[in-house]
């Protein structure tokens, strides 16, 4: 007689133990949500924030040209005495396509510079990205392998850094710049930048 109580607590031993796994599953993700969605990745955190350019010496897009000039590479004498948005860009980038209406828009302030570092790609797809997208920048960089790009913090493209007078490195965008971060954050940071 006492043979069914136990049946009946190791019937229920069982049905907890097959649930286990789904309900460690649905715990897990559930942290990996909400871990993913509280952290905005346009706020990670650079250790470069007032801290001084990367040694940078990149040499230009292969046959790059803009008004029948070559564009030039980027190296730190490319960025001192004004302040300067560096992006980092690919061609294989989608991101970085559908920056580039705010990126022309930020080439015509003529009181900043634009810079690109062109991250891991090849010279005839840069090329053609400048080409058919349009190209904003002064200097742009090849940095074929990226190592320039991980000296300087790169997590992925697109990034864009804004660089003091100084040659410091004042704030960093991580991501692609829209409508609301240009207005939002990425305008009043020049302006600060500016002031200085």
């Amino acid at each position: 007689m006492s043979a069914a109580p136990d049946n009946a607590t190791s019937a229920k031993t069982r049905n907890i133990l097959v649930l286990l796994p789904l309900i460690l599953f649905i715990g897990l993700a559930a942290l990996f949500y909400f871990g993913l969605s509280a952290g905005d990745p346009s706020r990670l955190p650079s250790a470069l924030i007032g801290k001084q350019v990367p040694p940078t010496d990149l040499p230009p897009i292969e046959n790059v040209s803009e008004n029948g000039k070559p564009v030039p590479g980027v190296n730190n004498a490319t960025l001192e005495g004004k302040v300067s948005l560096v992006n980092v860009w690919a061609s294989w980038c989608v991101p970085c396509r559908d920056e580039v209406p705010f990126l022309e828009q930020l080439a015509t302030d003529k009181r900043i510079q634009l810079v690109g570092i062109n991250y891991k790609d090849a010279p005839d797809n840069a090329r053609r990205f400048l080409s058919r997208y349009g190209n904003p920048f002064v200097a742009t960089g090849a940095d074929a392998k990226g190592r320039t790009s991980i000296d300087w913090g790169v997590y992925g493209v697109p990034e864009t850094f804004l660089v003091g007078r100084d040659g410091r490195i004042l704030y960093k965008l991580v991501g692609p710049i829209t409508a609301a971060n240009l207005t939002r954050v990425l305008k009043p940071e020049i302006e600060k930048a500016l002031a200085q």
